[in-house]
């Protein structure tokens, strides 16, 4: 592969490597190399550890009202080959990797092709630049991943993560109150607050009772700081008071 080519590489994952040959080693396959050894597996296996360790770390600090199976959810919708073969093919690593004739003459490459050389190429900056290079990178890529996950499934559960919240720091179970409801019966909206012990969060508008529970306990949730500005953005915007309309 030309200098060019592996200059075009670099500028599309956003790092400079010192050692040129751990990036070369990150995009061989096996398939062209008489031993496997001379591959890039090694280096897939060090990145697959890599990646799963810096994913559990941003979800264990970033998210701490999750408990252990919730993470673990969250951790497996990221970390998969699904998820890795779509940010190799997003930064264009399959155009840049050495196979052999057979599997380079295929008009399309396996997915797990596209995943294994993300896994590599995470190691091979790990070794080149230290392991916080490595993590940048891998943060970098995966946020985004890790905010759709964890949207999707909690954007529905404020309520049960309010009460894990209550129940674990007050032992007490949050209580609703419906304090208002307007419109015909058949489009109704209804108002709903959350108070856990003595405090009262902010109200929330829904066009059910459940949906405005949900609300106020996220509205919660958020005052508590156990929601980040950017699970906020991907939830579902609240229902605003009909009577503002």
């Amino acid at each position: 592969m030309s200098q060019e080519a592996l200059d075009r590489c670099q500028a599309a994952i956003g790092y400079r490597f010192k050692d040129h040959a751990l990036l070369t080693a990150a995009l061989t396959h096996a398939s062209i190399t008489a031993n496997r050894v001379d591959s890039n597996e090694r280096l897939e296996f060090l990145g697959d550890s890599i990646l799963g360790m810096t994913v559990c770390w941003h979800l264990y600090d970033n998210y701490p009202q999750y408990l252990e199976g919730e993470l673990t959810k969250i951790k497996s919708s990221v970390v998969s080959r699904r998820t890795c073969a779509e940010i190799s093919e997003k930064l264009g690593l399959p155009e840049w990797l050495y196979l052999g004739k057979g599997i380079a003459a295929r008009s399309k490459l396996p997915s797990s092709l596209a995943a294994a050389v993300l896994e590599s190429l995470i190691a091979a900056i790990a070794i080149d630049g230290g392991l916080d290079e490595a993590k940048k990178f891998v943060l970098r890529e995966m946020v985004p991943y890790i905010h759709d996950a964890v949207a999707s499934e909690h954007q529905n559960n404020y309520k049960s993560q309010l009460q894990q919240h209550a129940q674990k720091e007050h032992g007490a179970t949050p209580i609703y109150e419906l304090l208002d409801e307007k419109g015909p019966d058949h489009s109704k909206c209804f108002e709903v607050a959350v108070c856990v012990s003595d405090r009262r969060f902010p109200s929330a508008w829904g066009p059910s009772k459940k949906e405005a529970e949900q609300k106020a306990a996220m509205n919660a949730l958020v005052e508590l700081g156990l929601l980040t500005e950017a699970d906020v953005a991907l939830a579902d915007a609240a229902v605003t008071d009909p009577a503002a309309a």
